[in-house]
């Protein structure tokens, strides 16, 4: 054993995410004593602006946008008690398919290499006993949390490091409630065509082949006010709309899927840091 403290290193693509899918292992781990260090890779600069102006818009000002997330992505950070933030800076790459995707600094057109070489120079020195990131389809198909995924998986590989890696999920059983939830909220919702309906099905994974169930039902109140720190945002983040209690009741699970693992440690497992500690 030595003095270095377990740490864990979430790397995710935008100021916001870090809450939607960690931030409940975030806050949870921090309060344990384990050092959470935080790489977020692009601006933001594709979310929305002040008035709720979007991208294209002529009030629409990537840099002040991404000004604005990068406070609010600290703020963020405050609540979770997140110990370290790494930002890459590299410009938001918009949806799929946007003229964005191919803007001079997006991520999604950087080389992965090049983006890997600077994330593993920070995996040198946080030494991270467990990684978490996106899987290879970024979970929903955005280009930036594809190339997440992309330079955290070559990065390790330039690395001697052997953490845990985890990537992201939802189990399909929560994606059903949340659709759901949804149409509660909104009763005109109209219903998704069947291409679309087909899509959001194959997000997630069955139930049975989640690897990891953390119970993070004590931080949701902290899950919920980092995710409002994103005040921006709020437009587009559907959980604020649920209220702390509500949110509390249906957000106290994050799930994973263990990727890489040396310690051994018996799955479905309650903690990523099962087998270290």
């Amino acid at each position: 054993m030595t003095d270095r403290p377990l740490t864990l290193m979430a790397v995710h693509a935008h100021p916001d995410d870090e809450a939607t899918g960690t931030g409940g292992v975030l806050a949870r781990y921090a309060a344990e004593g384990i050092r959470t260090v935080l790489v977020t890779c692009t601006d933001g600069g594709c979310g929305d602006g002040p008035g709720g102006a979007k991208p294209g818009d002529p009030a629409h000002d990537p840099a002040a946008v991404a000004l604005m997330r990068r406070q609010e992505l600290k703020a963020s950070c405050e609540v979770l008690k997140v110990s370290d933030l790494e930002m890459l800076d590299y410009a938001d790459s918009g949806m799929m398919g946007w003229p964005s995707n191919d803007a001079p600094g997006a991520f999604w057109r950087t080389p992965v290499q090049e983006s890997a070489a600077r994330l593993a120079e920070l995996m040198r020195h946080y030494r991270p006993d467990v990684v978490v990131t996106y899987d290879a389809n970024g979970f929903y198909g955005h280009p930036d949390h594809i190339q997440a995924h992309r330079i955290t998986m070559a990065a390790l590989e330039m690395t001697a490091l052997s953490p845990k890696v985890y990537w992201t999920t939802m189990p399909r059983s929560m994606m059903q409630r949340f659709g759901e939830i949804m149409r509660e909220f909104h009763e005109d919702m109209p219903e998704p065509d069947p291409a679309e309906a087909a899509a959001m099905a194959e997000i997630g994974l069955p139930d049975d082949e989640i690897t990891t169930w953390v119970d993070t039902t004590a931080f949701s109140g902290q899950k919920f006010d980092a995710l409002a720190a994103h005040a921006s945002q709020g437009e587009n983040i559907f959980f604020l709309k649920m209220g702390k209690g509500r949110f509390g009741e249906l957000m106290g699970t994050e799930t994973f899927v263990r990727v890489q693992d040396t310690t051994g440690a018996a799955i479905p497992e309650n903690d990523l840091f099962a087998g270290l500690r």
